[in-house]
């Protein structure tokens, strides 16, 4: 399995409009403070996208993708699926898969759209690519119906939280414990949120689960400039990828 950190960033993306802090600054000079909506790619027998970023276009052509097997959403903000549409005239009927709850909210919007629809249920498995996928609940407030993702290739295993605050529920943190690569919301280094975790909550979750390696997306700008910060903190950036 080899998985691909298509964009790293939040909602609105580094560098931020209007703003000339040292991480926009380096982000503008071409350095990996530069981070697109978040996206990621894992690929097996095919290739699957987890969400569909408002930079979808721009992350394929750069990753050199011109087909995915299918799209697994793991919520109905704009950031994860705005992207989707970038698919239309040019790949027919893709398969996505979500929750019900999640895919009736999205697809509303892509009313335009050939595809081929598959509800999936929670911490039921299926297949896809030749791997073993599994969505689980998290705490995305106001939202009641986030996911994340486990994702499996015979012994091994990556886990996504997807976006969420710390408090998962129990089921889940089961499904989420020893995996060996943890991909993990984290806006912001240490001030309070709501909606996400931050680094401190997020590296303090892979210790809880037992992770073998923990890496941090879903990046506002508050980080810093990502060479210095990455110092301090498992910092992903675009384009980077790992093989289980």
């Amino acid at each position: 399995m080899k998985i691909t950190l298509l964009g790293t960033g939040d909602a609105v993306g580094t560098p931020t409009l209007g703003c000339d802090c040292s991480a926009c600054m380096d982000a503008l000079n071409g350095g990996r403070s530069k981070r697109s909506r978040f996206s990621i790619l894992i690929e097996g027998e095919g290739a699957v996208l987890i969400d569909t970023s408002i930079d979808m276009r721009y992350q394929l052509l750069k990753a050199g993708v011109s087909h995915v097997d299918g799209v697994i959403w793991t919520h109905s903000h704009y950031d994860h699926y705005a992207g989707f549409g970038e698919f239309y005239r040019i790949h027919k009927k893709v398969n996505i898969y979500g929750t019900k709850e999640i895919l009736d909210q999205i697809l509303k919007t892509f009313y335009f759209m050939c595809y081929q629809r598959h509800d999936v249920t929670l911490y039921e498995t299926f297949s896809l690519i030749g791997l073993e996928f599994m969505l689980f609940k998290v705490s995305h407030p106001p939202l009641d119906n986030a996911v994340g993702v486990r994702v499996r290739d015979g012994d091994k295993t990556l886990v996504i939280t997807g976006d969420t605050a710390k408090n998962i529920p129990e089921k889940s943190l089961k499904i989420m414990s020893n995996a060996d690569l943890l991909i993990a919301d984290a806006l912001a280094p240490t001030f309070g949120l709501k909606k996400h975790m931050n680094a401190v909550q997020a590296l303090a979750l892979g210790r809880e689960l037992n992770a073998g390696r923990i890496v941090l997306t879903h990046l506002s700008h508050s980080f810093g400039p990502h060479d210095i910060a990455a110092k301090k903190w498992p910092l992903g950036y675009d384009e980077m990828s790992f093989e289980l």
